[in-house]
């Protein structure tokens, strides 16, 4: 497991908006002006947000005309999920049974 990388995911969405960003799109693909009536903010600050969350490998993102759409990518949440959750729970690829080998 990289510790590393996921404090920095685990950051990403720690951010409230963020994580409302990522409950929207669990719903499926938004187009960002449909994201966008959900927040008091503007677009440039929308898509501050939708890059950190590009970034860190939890969105999608298709430019269709001049809008831009997005999804999760439900790969990489699953992925990290499996990992975040062998935080807190036994599991034969345990850190502290990988130190007895």
């Amino acid at each position: 497991m990289n510790y590393e990388d996921h404090a920095v995911k685990l950051k990403t969405i720690t951010d409230p908006k963020r994580m409302k960003i990522i409950d929207l799109l669990s719903c499926g693909e938004m187009c960002a002006c449909d994201i966008l009536v959900h927040f008091d903010f503007t677009q440039p600050t929308l898509s501050h947000h939708m890059k950190i969350l590009e970034k860190a490998g939890f969105v999608h993102v298709t430019k269709k005309g001049k809008w831009h759409h997005y999804s999760l990518n439900q790969e990489e949440l699953k992925i990290f999920m499996k990992e975040f959750n062998q935080l807190f729970f036994y599991s034969d690829s345990c850190v502290c049974q990988k130190n007895n080998v």
